[in-house]
């Protein structure tokens, strides 16, 4: 009888505990909510930054940044191509301000194509790199092309290769990026990036645009202040 009762009530008190741990708990918890699309992005740029800096290969882009008056970050830029090519990804734009501090991120996406003799595909990820206030405020613009609006220079790409070594800092924008893959052919020249509108909002709020953001710093979210602090 004695078991048969407490098989009885043993469901009653967990019931009891359950409902008396809930009342306790802060609302929220035990419940992860998953990273909207523009957070899950300014996660990926931190990691790709972080991930970057820590590669000794990739020695000299701490101090590229150091130096720099703004950041593109592009966690995957895929392209591929057979004659015809594409190439697209999004990532986080941020601008240092007077102060040295770093904006931050507005959203952006990079796209390009090509034609002639070119194969194979490749998922990279790429840091580019503004070293003057004038290709700052060309991002700024509704659209914006590399190597129209801006001189670009490719840094280190891949592990081994030293191109930006001994650099005058000539140039607008620096690119450093690892690929995974395979390319022949091709190139950034003429890549156009243009804001996106709708990740901004979906991170901010509706009205926040890549100025309000990254210049007159209307618009903030703590979600990304790890990014913010991990840059030089």
């Amino acid at each position: 009888m004695i078991a048969s009762a407490t098989a009885r009530t043993a469901p009653r008190f967990l019931a009891l505990l359950s409902a008396a741990l809930l009342a306790v708990l802060p609302a929220g918890a035990g419940t992860a909510r998953a990273e909207s699309e523009s957070e899950a992005l300014v996660t990926e740029a931190r990691l790709t930054v972080d991930s970057l800096m820590a590669d000794k290969d990739f020695f000299e882009l701490q101090k590229f940044i150091s130096d720099a008056k703004g950041i593109y970050i592009v966690p995957q830029l895929v392209k591929g191509s057979f004659i015809l090519g594409a190439e697209g990804g999004t990532g986080v734009f941020l601008a240092r301000g007077t102060d040295g501090s770093w904006s931050p991120p507005a959203f952006y996406t990079l796209g390009a194509g090509s034609i002639g003799f070119q194969i194979g595909g490749e998922v990279k990820e790429v840091v580019f790199v503004i070293m003057n206030d004038k290709t700052v405020d060309a991002m700024l613009s509704s659209e914006f092309k590399l190597g129209a609006d801006a001189s670009l220079t490719l840094g280190p790409v891949g592990r081994g290769v030293e191109a930006s070594r001994g650099t005058d800092f000539s140039s607008d924008i620096y690119a450093f990026s690892k690929s995974v893959g395979l390319f022949a052919g091709g190139a950034l020249e003429g890549a156009k990036i243009f804001e996106r509108t709708s990740l901004n909002q979906e991170y901010y709020a509706v009205g926040a645009t890549p100025k309000n953001i990254v210049i007159e710093r209307k618009f903030t979210n703590t979600q990304a202040d790890d990014l913010r602090e991990l840059l030089p």
